[in-house]
């Protein structure tokens, strides 16, 4: 049996970008080095490791986060590959809710791009300290300080480059440790695997020591024990230096740099390094805060295998059929047998297997503990963002948030047997993914599924003929709308009806008024005390959000309204929740027609990247597409376009970019709001 490591030598990350930085090859070269894989995969010819589906294989991108877990220089890391598509970043958002460190890594071509803001800005929510690596340095137009100006300008972050470039572009050979002041050179005879330490040059050595010192007095405006060996002359120990960096990273006060070329294979064993380095152990992160469903009250869960059981459902897979469940495990001990508490479904379920994840790869073990990222099968009620607990301990921890869809495609199967089958699939997907949505569609009889990107529905049709065997053909996809409206008005709710020989009655006045976009729906009372009794408040507010599921438009979701309960009147022999609620319902109903009700349609924020020969051509499509061009950068010779584009003109985008710009221009999309149709902000 496998001796387990003390949790102080755990650490639980991810690595984390935007597409086509090199997440997978640099996954791939930490697992190639730390003896956990024996051949370096590679992302261009569909055999890394890490991006295991066949789909992944095929389009050299990473759709599903994979997790693994290898050793470094007695240090067990748990290791989760996310991907860099927007259409994908759900997968993003809940490894980096159980996660407690993270790797950044930026293109140091592209250096700060569209998607790396919006998962930092994730990494943010969750609070998750971080180190980044400067990746492509061996690339044309690698420029590792206008990144790190990047980093501080598009982050509001506090970059620390622990490592200088030696060299750029096909010059690249290595990198100088500003910690230690030595260059580390990589054989390229052993791909990496053997490297040498050497002076620094004296072209170089200024440059070096000017840093050098810009860490030491970071470190001494935090360590008084430093400041008082720096203002007395004397050398700081290297361990002190890495000791404050560490701090200040844990505290989320500063980022250390390191650079490298993953496909090169130069830089990754320094990158485990500051791992090991920089980024906390399951100890050193905050206590997670659950709450007690006995007290209500709020309880602080530290890292302790002593403790009762806690742990949090983070993602669902199938694995031939059966649900595989990885959960992060936050206090206690877990045994294949033992039984759990969903304290979300209010059900019991029983471990009947716990697995160490290797990609799609499993390693079947009796137990684990606090601190650890494991696989399970057993639990058939479980589902993404559950608490598992003991049941005689029964508590919440905050789950996960999901992002809405906001593009539909009609699905039906090739034959008319094959309905139920692709039922079947459609909800063992939806398990897996929570980003995805179904729906019958009585009107036109056809299967809607909805999801994040064209690129999303793409993937999804083809697991349903792929992996289902389910012959389907689909339609062009449709965007999601919302419904809103554009003036306030004062509308009166009244029922009164007898309803199985008991009379129902109910009078509401309701103030509906239009709120700023994305700011969701209210519900506030400013009635007149003793008008309507307290006790009913919460059936009216529960009726006003129910009556907000469907507009009058075209049956759209209502958004960003504000109802006030403004009067009204009591009966006190016929006045009843239900009476109430239907009240309610007529209210808001007529009062949404009144108020000018408009449509909504998804607004996309745009960026393209492109050489600037094909600036003309790009920018009249996009005028054709009624876009709004906003900011136009420059950089080096390529161009950097952010646009605001309703989603339905973005169908087909890929294509016609593609051909108006010979293949040299790329392009990032991501949901920015909803916005009354035909105008764009």
């Amino acid at each position: 049996m496998a001796v387990k490591i003390q949790l102080n030598r755990v650490r639980n990350i991810g690595i984390m970008a935007h597409i086509d930085a090199g997440k997978t090859t640099a996954t791939e070269r930490i697992l190639f080095y730390s003896g956990r894989s024996h051949k370096m995969g590679e992302v261009h010819n569909g055999q890394a490791i890490m991006d295991w589906m066949e789909q992944e294989q095929e389009r050299g991108i990473t759709i599903t986060s994979a997790v693994t877990t290898l050793d470094w220089n007695g240090y067990e890391i748990h290791l989760i590959d996310t991907p860099g598509h927007v259409d994908f970043t759900i997968e993003v958002e809940r490894s980096l809710r159980i996660l407690d460190g993270c790797i950044a890594l930026f293109c140091a071509v592209g250096g700060v791009e569209p998607q790396s803001e919006t998962v930092w800005h994730q990494a943010d929510k969750y609070r998750v300290p971080r180190i980044a690596f400067i990746n492509k340095m061996d690339r044309i137009g690698a420029d590792f300080f206008a990144t790190l100006q990047m980093m501080r300008d598009k982050l509001a972050t506090h970059p620390i480059p622990v490592q200088l470039p030696l060299g750029a572009e096909e010059n690249f050979s290595g990198v100088i440790d500003l910690i230690q002041m030595k260059t580390i050179i990589w054989d390229d005879t052993t791909l990496g695997s053997e490297w040498c330490y050497g002076e620094i040059p004296d072209n170089r050595l200024a440059e070096a020591r000017e840093h050098r010192d810009k860490i030491i007095e970071f470190a001494a405006e935090r360590n008084d024990a430093i400041m008082e060996k720096y203002l007395a002359g004397d050398d700081i120990p290297e361990r002190d230096i890495r000791a404050a960096l560490r701090t200040a990273c844990l505290a989320l006060e500063a980022v250390p740099v390191l650079c490298g070329s993953a496909l090169k294979n130069k830089g990754i064993q320094p990158l485990l390094n500051a791992v090991i380095d920089f980024l906390p152990s399951p100890l050193d992160v905050p206590p997670i805060i659950g709450r007690d469903l006995k007290t209500g009250k709020e309880i602080q869960l530290r890292c302790d295998s002593s403790d009762f059981f806690s742990a949090l459902a983070f993602k669902i897979a199938m694995d031939e059929g059966r649900k595989l469940i990885y959960i992060r495990i936050y206090s206690g001990n877990l045994e294949v047998g033992q039984e759990v508490f969903n304290a979300v479904k209010g059900e019991k379920e029983k471990i009947a297997r716990i697995f160490k994840m290797h990609a799609n790869k499993k390693e079947r073990v009796a137990s684990a503990r606090a601190g650890e990222i494991v696989a399970v099968m057993g639990l058939k009620k479980t589902t993404t963002g559950d608490t598992l607990c003991d049941e005689d301990k029964p508590l919440l921890l905050e789950s996960i948030e999901f992002y809405k869809p906001v593009i539909s495609m009609a699905v039906e199967p090739k034959t008319i047997g094959e309905q139920e089958k692709l039922t079947f699939a459609l909800e063992k997907i939806a398990e897996e993914d929570p980003t995805f949505q179904f729906r019958f569609d009585n009107d036109s009889g056809q299967t809607i599924i909805s999801g994040m990107g064209e690129l999303h529905l793409e993937i999804i049709a083809d697991k349903i003929s792929r992996d289902y065997r389910v012959p389907i053909k689909t339609g062009r996809p449709q965007v999601v709308h919302r419904e809103t409206i554009i003036s306030a008005i004062v509308n009166e709710g009244m029922f009164d009806r007898e309803i199985n020989e008991v009379r129902q009655s109910g009078h509401v006045v309701l103030k509906l008024e239009p709120l700023p976009r994305g700011e969701g729906n209210t519900f506030a009372v400013a009635i007149e005390q003793g008008k309507i009794p307290e006790t009913f408040y919460p059936a009216i507010e529960k009726s006003f959000y129910e009556s907000t599921l469907a507009g009058s438009l075209s049956g759209y979701p209502l958004v960003d309204i504000k109802t006030t309960l403004i009067d009204g009147s009591y009966d006190e022999t016929s006045s009843t929740e239900t009476g109430y609620s239907i009240a309610t319902t007529i209210a808001v109903r007529e009062g949404v027609e009144k108020a000018k009700p408009v449509l909504l349609e998804p607004i996309m924020e745009v960026e393209i990247v492109a050489p600037e020969d094909f600036m003309g051509d790009i920018i009249a499509d996009l005028n054709s597409r009624k876009g709004k061009i906003g900011m136009i950068q420059n950089k080096a010779k390529t161009r950097i376009i952010n646009a605001h584009v309703s989603l339905v003109n973005m169908f087909g985008y890929s294509t016609s970019l593609r051909s108006s710009s010979q293949g040299r221009a790329t392009f990032t999309m991501k949901f920015l709001q909803f916005g009354r149709a035909g105008e764009i902000v």
